[in-house]
């Protein structure tokens, strides 16, 4: 009888140690983050104590190597959003047609065959998609575009786009493919035909996991870093031509880590003013795709 008690106390509190301990690794990546927010806020400020605000969002030339260093981030923002731009561009419809094709078109067979092997392109390390930018996607295009520079935006952002398509593609496909049933098969006794199903009920139906995955797809584009990394440069141009070297903010952010700036200078911190308008843009991508999803979501 005492082991049995001993056993059962044991048990209990046992069943008791549990929530905190599951409370325990829930908050370990909590805590991460705020330690993360916290670092880029006070390294930030020190930035901002140095350079003026208005000068860093509003300037045009980055120079923080030179003799005078100019710290403007517009070019670093520009090149983000051309490549994130450009990304969206390849990747958007080639994702949301290979979704129509696997939701829609696909045999139960087919589609186990092919999406496994579509969501293998997400597996692929960047940086072999930067080497991909820059030894074979580069050369291809200036047999097209004769002044195209060796490193430029539109190969990276091509190349972005590719990567981006297996998360376009599932997500949207995971959208069409929850829509039931019942709303196909009443548009078809209607006498609307397969395609007019797709393009009228299916896609609007599943209208914000289609936005949300373009969303989530435009900060993972934001946020890549070795592709953009070798295959667009460290030029760090305010331009809208697309032929031209321009540097991103996470490809900034690799040149400065990489050993040129001292600890303490003002270039060591603009690292982290880089890195905390970085982190505010993916924020805010994030934020949209949550509001999104919520303001156009289908109740079924």
């Amino acid at each position: 009888m005492a082991e049995n008690k001993s056993s059962k106390k044991s048990i209990l509190l046992l069943e008791k140690s549990i929530p905190y301990f599951l409370f325990f690794i829930a908050m370990i990546s909590i805590l991460t983050t705020v330690g993360i927010v916290l670092v880029l806020v006070t390294e930030t400020y020190e930035f901002f104590t140095r350079v003026s605000f208005l000068e860093f969002f509003t300037g045009k030339v980055l120079r923080p190597l030179s003799q005078n260093p100019e710290f403007g981030i517009l070019p670093l923002i520009n090149g983000t959003i051309i490549s994130s731009v450009i990304a969206l561009l390849v990747a958007g419809p080639i994702g949301i047609m290979t979704a129509v094709y696997l939701s829609e078109y696909a045999s139960d067979r087919v589609r186990r065959v092919l999406k496994p092997m579509l969501e293998l392109l997400a597996g692929i390390p960047t940086i072999v998609y930067g080497f991909f930018a820059f030894t074979f996607v580069t050369p291809l295009l200036r047999e097209f575009i004769p002044g195209l520079g060796a490193t430029n935006i539109l190969s990276p952002g091509i190349v972005m786009g590719i990567m981006i398509i297996p998360m376009i593609a599932s997500l949207s496909e995971d959208a069409m493919s929850a829509v039931p049933n019942a709303m196909r098969e009443g548009a078809l006794a209607l006498g609307a035909t397969k395609l007019e199903v797709t393009f009228r009920v299916i896609i609007p139906a599943a209208l914000s996991g289609i936005i949300a995955s373009f969303v989530l797809g435009a900060s993972r584009a934001i946020g890549e870093t070795m592709i953009v990394t070798i295959a667009s440069g460290s030029s760090k141009n305010f331009t809208f031509d697309l032929t031209q070297s321009m540097q991103t903010m996470t490809a900034y952010i690799v040149e400065v880590s990489g050993g040129d700036a001292p600890t303490g200078s003002t270039i060591y911190y603009s690292l982290y003013a880089v890195a905390m308008t970085l982190f505010c843009f993916t924020l805010l991508m994030n934020i949209i795709a949550r509001y999104v999803s919520r303001r156009f979501r289908e109740e079924y």
